[in-house]
């Protein structure tokens, strides 16, 4: 059962009791992203993760590194375009010793000036290791098609430009501006009692923040079509059209489409391009949702040569999506897979305690397993054709990262 508190000063805390389980995952979610960002200070939420973990005011980054490997623990963190997450995972026997130290990275990081000129490097060499991932770049290049001047649109890892402006008092501003009290969520899960939310609220129940809340402006989706011209064994072609935000009422119809079309090995897509044509090795589609907004985004990977009939084969096969609609056969599978996916990820604390911590930092509010599993049988095929009818229906955003550059005829 799920528990939630909020404190006086506005941090929520949401506890999972399994009682089960020998483990505990806490994470500290801040509701802050790229999409929060300039385009001065690009990368600024990326790069105040990576120095959470460089040293407090009694622990070097050793020290930290060292907290969690003498007790058997994991710890880490990641950046996304709307949020941001410090997390642990450690046998129950070390809850308190790890929620002391990740509230030591949190409200004590001192943002040395030699630990963040090395750091700085570190997510220099991140960067690089991008760039020599096409199938990655590919995708933020779309993003930036889509978006175009919108921060939705900024690279999660900023630029060495905008990176190398960051010092202490950057971080330290960008933190007041942000990490508000109502700004953060402590998600709990696993063997651990209501009397732990107590132990949490001692170190996060109390700081406050002048901070004004931040206005979010609403992207605008654009069909536009950007290309990079880098030199790649193959060609790496994204189509995006516009999705559903966050909590939509169709998310579930939603995600039975994306499943038909590219989220799993039966799908369309990967049965169509990979297994009868051989065309690519890697061909999916997936869904991102955002507080308001979303894109539905397919991706394959090529020789420069087979690019045109790449494109073609997966326009096909939405032409033939939107004009026949899914099977019977193919929404029971794709209802199942969903559930099983589900149930299977009820297993983890780690991915208890993400599910628990988005939902409240994005939605406010926890379904229970009945009602998500309710929501998923009341899916149809008339309303998973109808999205997808209105999905497909426009022209996509397109990115392209190939040797020549150049869209395929089809496309251009």
């Amino acid at each position: 059962m799920i528990k939630k508190f909020t404190c006086n000063n506005g941090v929520r805390i949401v506890l999972e009791n399994i009682p089960h389980v020998r483990s505990v995952a806490i994470g500290v979610w801040i509701g802050t992203g790229s999409r929060n960002e300039t385009k001065e200070n690009n990368g600024v939420s990326h790069f105040l993760e990576h120095m959470f973990f460089k040293g407090t005011k009694t622990r070097s980054a050793r020290e930290i590194a060292e907290s969690f490997d003498s007790i058997g623990g994991q710890v880490n963190a990641f950046t996304s375009k709307e949020y941001t997450c410090y997390y642990a995972k450690v046998l129950d026997d070390h809850s308190n010793y790890a929620l002391e130290v990740l509230a030591d990275m949190f409200f004590n990081s001192t943002f040395d000036e030699e630990e963040l000129n090395k750091e700085k490097n570190v997510v220099y060499e991140e960067i690089k290791m991008y760039e020599d991932t096409p199938d990655d770049i590919v995708h933020d290049l779309l993003s930036r098609a889509t978006y175009k001047d919108h921060s939705l649109g900024y690279p999660i890892l900023g630029t060495e430009e905008t990176l190398s402006a960051f010092n202490g008092d950057s971080l330290r501003q960008y933190m007041r501006e942000t990490y508000t009290p109502e700004n953060v969520v402590v998600s709990v899960a696993g063997n651990i009692d209501d009397s732990f939310i107590k132990e949490i609220e001692n170190y996060f129940g109390s700081f406050e923040s002048t901070a004004t809340p931040q206005e979010t402006i609403v992207p605008s989706f654009h069909s536009d079509k950007l290309t990079r011209k880098k030199d790649t064994e193959q060609a790496h072609l994204c189509l995006g059209y516009e999705g559903l935000p966050v909590g939509h009422q169709d998310i579930y119809s939603l995600i039975v489409l994306n499943n038909v079309l590219g989220g799993s090995m039966s799908s369309r897509l990967f049965q169509e391009v990979r297994e009868q044509r051989g065309l690519a090795y890697s061909v999916y589609s997936y869904h991102s949702s955002y507080k308001d907004g979303g894109m539905l985004t397919v991706y394959g990977g090529t020789g420069s040569q087979q690019l045109n009939v790449l494109y073609e084969t997966i326009q096909n096969t939405l032409l033939t999506l939107m004009d026949k609609g899914i099977t019977t056969k193919e929404l029971q599978n794709s209802k199942e897979q969903i559930k099983g996916n589900l149930m299977l990820s009820l297993e983890s604390t780690n991915s208890r305690m993400s599910r628990n911590g988005k939902n409240e930092l994005l939605l406010k509010q926890h379904r229970t397993l009945d009602e998500i599993l309710e929501n998923i049988n009341e899916v149809t095929e008339e309303t998973v054709n109808e999205l997808g009818r209105k999905l497909f229906n426009t022209a996509p955003s397109v990115s392209l990262v190939s040797p020549d550059g150049e869209l395929p005829p089809s496309l251009s």
